[in-house]
Order: C-alpha cells, then structure tokens, then sequence
C-alpha cells in the first residue's frame, strides 16, 4: 500500500510538472518547435542550427502534416464529426511552418521527453497496483485506464502537432489532462482508505456533496474556457508578430470576458464551501479548504497580472498550473467528505449543523 501510494503520488507530481512545462512551451511559442512527431525534424535528438535542416525543411513537414491531416478528416468523417474534420483545414495556420528556432525546438523537445517519463511513471503505478487486483479491483482498474488514457493523450500531443495547435485538439488535450489526474488522485486515496480512522467520519450536511461537484465541474470548464482565450492570444500575437504586447486584451472578444468575470462565481462558490467544511469536524476537509482558498486566490491574482500588465510570458504557465492544482485539490474534498459520511454510515454519529 505504501509503495503504490509512493509512486501514485509521485505520477501525479510528475503530471502536474508536465502541465507546467506545457504552459511554458504555450507561453514562449515553442508548440510547434518540433514540426513533426515523435521525433524532431526527423531525428531523435533536435538539430541545433539551422545549417542541419534542408533548404525547404518548411514544405516538407507541411506536406507531411497535411498528408496525415486529410487522414484524419476522412476518419472524423466517418464517425460522424464533420465540424471537427471541416476546422482542421480551416484553421488559418494550416498550411503556415514555422521557422526553425533552436530554443523553441528545444523546448518543445524538452516537454515530449517529460511526457515520456510520464509514461514510464503511469506504467509503474499499474505494475505496484497489482496486488489490488483481488483486494481492491476498482484501484487496479483506474491505474490500469489511466495508463491507456496516457496512450491516447501521447497519440492526441501528435494529433496537436499535425494540426498546428488547432484550438480544439489544444482542449481535448488539456481536458484529458484533468482526467487523467483525476482518476490517479482516485486511485491513491481509495488505495488508503483502510488506514482512515475512525474520528474522520461525519453525518451527511444536506447540499454540501453537490455543491462540491458543481465547483469541480465549473472549474474543469473554466480551465477548458481559458484553453479558448488561449488560442485566441496566440492568433493576435502571431499577427502582431508578438509585439504590442499590451494591445492584446483589447482585441479579445465575448470568451475572454466571460473567463474574466466566471472567476469571480468560483471565487464566491469556494469561499462558501470553505465555510461548509471548516464546520465539520475533520481536519484534511479543513486542510483542502484551506488549500483551495489559496489556489484560487493565486489563480485570480495571476489572472489580474496577465490581464492588466500585458500577459506576461512567465504568469502564463503558472495560471494554468495553479488553475489544474485547483481543480485536483476541489476533487480531493470531494472524494475526502464522500469517504468521511459512507464511514458515519457505518458508525453513525450525531449530525453536524453547518
């Protein structure tokens, strides 16, 4: 139990880090470093200067983009998703290469490498979950679907790559992110639920349960909604050749905005569930609380900064990171209060007024 809660956590960790590098590959313009995939213009180990690449290095890996993209359209097709195929080719960086920069492939060279790692550490957690198999299969089976979701989110990282960042390839792939983390943190904690003592139990509070599920849903939309305002900054920055930094907010439309003043709804909806669960009397609900609270109050203040002070290139990852640090510290409380009253359930104890 304790080395499957070792390496869980450890994979969690490491997912988040990911997330992280993520932002920065986002926020320095380096998604498409690496034109191709899995490899880097060809090779396993990125050239460094542009004197390693062929004259016409930018029609070849678009041709090669658009080959496997006409590929990708007639399957979408075919099972019936003919928005989604119709976008791909009417993404206005379709047909547009980027130019070769070593820092940038570098970069994004440096953030498949971390995914791989992921990989390996995803691996390890369904190897040591193998003795659940016959204690506990439902902890055995999510670190199994975990590791085959990590298969699909490497296939989805290609799927970005050859489209060139399509907005909606960009959300796909961040939303399985989240699902990802989710199922792991599931994982770990049932892993432990033997070791719960018997004070960490408390009678059902009426409401509180769905309110908890409301802010895990809205804020998984935020962070989709925020993938959106994204792409559109990335559009206006190519255009503006990422100069003018601080004409950006003004060129943002309706999705922004709606991003913008959302925050403030989670802001009131995490303070009041706070205030439900510092009223009961088990310390990690106080704990995750108290952790929430703080990741959305960083999560807001980033927002501020990029919004009013021209998107600053090194807030960028850190909103997202705190955005998905939030969004995992809210399932917690979720899965932490659901254990805590199925055990009053078996003991049962006075209700808690809230």
């Amino acid at each position: 139990m304790r080395r499957f809660r070792f390496v869980g956590i450890l994979t969690v960790t490491a997912v988040y880090v990911l997330i992280l590098v993520g932002g920065i590959v986002r926020s320095t313009g380096s998604g498409m470093g690496c034109p191709d995939w899995p490899k880097c213009f060809g090779t396993w180990v990125p050239p460094t200067h542009i004197s390693q690449l062929p004259p016409n290095y930018k029609e070849i890996y678009t041709a090669e983009r658009v080959a496997k993209n006409k590929k990708l359209a007639v399957r979408l097709e075919r099972m019936g998703f003919h928005q989604v195929a119709g976008e791909i080719f009417a993404h206005p960086t379709q047909y547009i290469e980027t130019d070769f920069n070593p820092v940038k492939t570098w970069i994004e060279y440096i953030n498949r490498l971390v995914g791989a790692l992921i990989g390996l550490f995803v691996f390890g957690t369904v190897v040591f979950a193998l003795p659940y198999w016959r204690r506990d299969p439902v902890v055995f089976w999510l670190a199994f679907g975990s590791f085959l979701l990590t298969g699909v989110q490497g296939w989805l990282g290609s799927l970005v790559v050859s489209t060139n960042l399509l907005p909606i390839m960009v959300t796909i792939h961040m939303g399985l992110a989240l699902v990802i983390v989710a199922m792991l943190l599931y994982a770990v904690n049932r892993s432990q639920r033997d070791a719960t003592t018997a004070v960490e139990r408390v009678a059902p509070v009426p409401g509180l349960l769905t309110w908890l599920c409301l802010a895990v849903l809205l804020t998984f939309g935020q962070i989709v909604l925020g993938t959106q305002v994204r792409e559109q900054i990335d559009l206006i920055a190519a255009a503006a050749n990422y100069l003018n930094r601080a004409d950006w907010v003004a060129q943002l439309g309706g999705t922004f905005r709606f991003h913008r003043t959302f925050s403030a709804v989670l802001l009131l909806l995490n303070v009041y569930i706070a205030y439900r669960l510092y009223a009961l009397p088990i310390r990690r609900l106080h704990r995750l609380a108290t952790f929430i609270l703080l990741l959305i109050g960083g999560e807001i203040l980033a927002g501020v900064v990029l919004a009013y002070l021209s998107f600053p290139a090194a807030v960028q990852p850190i909103h997202l990171t705190l955005a998905t640090l939030l969004f995992g510290a809210q399932f917690l409380a979720v899965v932490a209060y659901h254990q805590a009253t199925k055990l009053q359930q078996q003991a049962p104890i006075p209700a808690v007024v809230a």
